[in-house]
């Protein structure tokens, strides 16, 4: 069985003025196109509350990294009260969103992913001597990658939202 360890955990919030569905886009390319991960929604509820509404929204993802290491994340999105608004930018109304966001990422290091170290114990206490004495350091290379990844996401969600709902 692969052996999994969180690495990174973190959430980041924004109350304002927002383009939803450029947001929701924005985030799943970054992931799956610059970063390169697989990723799945696992979850959309939405409820209509008057003339808001509150989503919830789960992604999965996973990006193998070599056959032995792989990255997992799952990120979820907390929209309450989102309202459609309009604005008047440089003379011209634009339809936005007002609402309250939130962003949570957790990112995983899976170890032996295809489980190959798990069909004996022989072959168990092998993977023990193997990560503790000759990939110690490639195992915190890549612990530090994944949260690297996952606190350069958080990073570019917050930047685009404060980008977008000041223009």
């Amino acid at each position: 069985m692969a052996e999994k360890e969180d690495i990174f955990s973190s959430k980041m919030k924004y109350d304002g003025i927002l383009d939803f569905p450029a947001f929701y886009k924005f985030d799943y390319l970054w992931l799956s196109e610059e970063k390169n991960f697989t990723l799945t929604e696992t979850a959309y509820k939405e409820k209509i509350k008057g003339d808001s509404k509150d989503i919830n929204i789960e992604w999965k993802g996973f990006l193998k990294v070599t056959d032995y290491f792989k990255f997992e994340i799952k990120v979820e999105f907390k929209i309450i009260e989102l309202k459609d608004v309009e604005l008047v930018k440089n003379g011209t109304k634009v339809k936005m969103n007002k609402g309250s966001v939130e962003v949570k990422i957790k990112g995983t290091l899976v170890r032996d992913y295809e489980g190959k170290f798990e069909k004996s114990a022989t072959q168990k206490f092998m993977r023990s001597i193997y990560e503790k004495w000759i990939i110690p350091s490639r195992v915190d290379e890549y612990e530090g990658k994944i949260a690297e990844i996952c606190d350069e996401f958080l990073s570019q969600a917050k930047a685009f939202l404060d980008i977008t709902g000041k223009r």
